[in-house]
């Protein structure tokens, strides 16, 4: 399945959840959801009302903090990987570097 979002929406792959034991050994998935993950795909801005379409300040591989867990209706799995979509809005910021 190919999606491509509309307005200011963007397609968001989740990152899976990481946990540390206490001897520093990385557990991954755990079953929780994360709140990071890459833009795979974006729409192409917010249409105002005079007519001009405001840009998307996230470009496509972008690694992303979001706000919350979404609900299930906007959350599908492409290729058995899982994916969020979301308006720009709900993003908190761009993740520079970890």
């Amino acid at each position: 399945m190919k999606l491509r979002p509309l307005r200011d929406q963007v397609l968001v792959r989740r990152f899976e959840s990481e946990t540390t034991s206490a001897g520093g050994i990385v557990l991954p998935g755990k079953g929780e959801k994360t709140n990071r993950g890459e833009i795979v795909a974006r729409g192409a801005g917010l249409p105002l009302e005079n007519g001009e379409i405001r840009s998307i300040a996230v470009s496509i591989g972008d690694k992303v903090l979001f706000s919350g867990y979404h609900s299930d209706s906007n959350t599908v799995k492409i290729d058995n990987i899982e994916h969020v979509l979301m308006s720009e809005s709900d993003i908190l910021a761009v993740i520079e570097s970890e």
